[in-house]
């Protein structure tokens, strides 16, 4: 959710069409994190939001907004603990549930309760009273299905995990490498949550004897191999089932031209797992102040209701909807696999190392 947020970007490359701004004019040629008028976001490569609600938060604040951007999600984590205690910069943007106790165990993060938090729903709040993150948006990492593939080979699409290792289904998914791409790990944790840790790597037997074929990354999976995205039909895609986000079916409507009815793209409701992403003062920042007040600007009702047809990501605030031209085409996911962060910690790095071995030797 790299990111779910990256959706947004490929598909309007596959369009043809000029990709969104990740940020305003003045956030481009800000200076320093040291200087007390600016305020230094470091994020993944998927940050985005409207130039207008950016310029009102800078009017309003004082404070002018540098974005650093550091790499896909996993990369820009593992920057910022390399630097943590002399951060790039002041919050860091993007760490999600998946890498969240990685950043909380190395101390990146200083303690912050946000204004307006008593606006963001419970179940989110994954770090309790202790406050080193605030959560700003949340998604499904799911198994995404071309339509028009599926109807023409009268087909039903798969609807669960353990559909995914039927013959109907051989040689159709396409995912992403666990060890390199946040929705690749997702699909992995998801696996393991419905599972248990000692069926998954049963259930992963079937899926390989099936076909599935690994690639690095969200990019090379849903804009090239999948067939029912706009890019991956441009490139040829062969594989009408991906790991992607509840989120894509919307992005591919709304940049397709003319806007169809109806999504090219459905969402395989019993594969999905839940991912929230988080917003943190990082220890050290030269401009503590400013950090804060941007923190409190990412889950102001503005921002929260900007998020959906910026970053293709649902709001986490109760004050909060998302806009009407996405919720046309959004696939509702009522429930989704989680897992507690710290079961993620205790597990994680012995489950890539297997299924790495399972999967890919």
């Amino acid at each position: 959710m790299s990111k779910k947020t990256s959706t947004v970007a490929a598909v309007a490359v596959g369009l043809g069409l000029v990709t969104l701004s990740a940020c305003g004019s003045s956030s481009d040629t800000a200076g320093s994190g040291g200087d007390s008028k600016t305020v230094t976001l470091v994020s993944h490569d998927s940050w985005a939001v409207s130039k207008s609600v950016l310029a009102d938060f800078e009017k309003s604040s004082g404070y002018r907004v540098k974005v650093l951007k550091d790499g896909d999600a996993g990369e820009a984590v593992n920057k910022a603990i390399l630097s943590k205690g002399n951060p790039q910069g002041d919050v860091f943007f993007g760490v999600d549930n998946t890498l969240l106790s990685r950043a909380l165990d190395n101390g990146v993060f200083a303690s912050y309760k946000a204004k307006g938090l008593s606006e963001v729903k419970g179940e989110y709040q994954l770090d309790g009273e202790k406050n080193r993150v605030t959560p700003i948006d949340t998604g499904s990492i799911c198994v995404n299905y071309d339509k028009k593939y599926f109807e023409q080979h009268h087909l039903t699409p798969p609807a669960s995990f353990d559909d995914l290792t039927k013959a109907a289904y051989k040689n159709l998914l396409v995912t992403e490498n666990a060890s390199t791409s946040s929705p690749g790990l997702g699909f992995l944790l998801g696996t393991a949550a419905k599972y248990g840790d000692d069926g998954w790597q049963a259930y992963w037997k079937k899926l390989k004897a099936n076909g599935v074929k690994v690639v690095d990354g969200w990019e090379q999976a849903y804009n090239e191999e999948f067939s029912g995205s706009a890019g991956g039909r441009k490139a040829g895609g062969e594989r009408p089932l991906v790991v992607s986000y509840a989120s894509s079916p919307p992005a591919e409507a709304i940049y397709a031209d003319p806007q169809p009815k109806t999504s090219p793209v459905g969402v395989a409701k019993g594969t999905c797992f839940r991912q929230i992403e988080f917003a943190g003062l990082l220890d050290g920042a030269k401009n503590e102040k400013g950090g804060q007040a941007l923190i409190d600007f990412l889950i102001s009702k503005k921002f929260q209701q900007d998020m959906p047809l910026n970053m293709f990501v649902d709001p986490v605030t109760k004050n909060a909807t998302a806009p009407a031209e996405y919720t046309k085409y959004a696939v509702p996911v009522d429930d989704p696999e989680t897992m507690a962060p710290r079961t993620i910690a205790d597990h994680r790095d012995d489950w890539v190392k297997s299924w790495t071995s399972l999967v890919l030797k």
